[in-house]
């Protein structure tokens, strides 16, 4: 199976955000990054969402909310990426 698109809204002070960003990289997925504060398309983005507060992580189309290891192990294993 293929990796599914994987972005993450963040900002750069977030610790959330820093911990989603390095659960990715030791797993060695690509990802796009976008930060909310200073990046206005992704902010418009975020806001169409609904989205309150980051991080928020797209795997494919499905979304998580903060950092949640397990769902996204989950959502990984599932797409063959864990």
């Amino acid at each position: 199976m293929s990796t599914p698109r994987i972005t993450l809204y963040s900002t750069r002070n977030c610790p959330h955000c820093r911990r989603v960003k390095q659960y990715l990289q030791q797993r060695g997925l690509r990802f796009q990054e976008l930060d909310v504060e200073h990046n206005a398309r992704a902010r418009k983005a975020f806001a169409r969402m609904g989205a309150r507060a980051v991080p928020v992580t797209m795997i494919g189309d499905q979304r998580i909310d903060g950092f949640d290891r397990q769902r996204m192990d989950a959502l990984l294993r599932g797409t063959g990426s864990a």
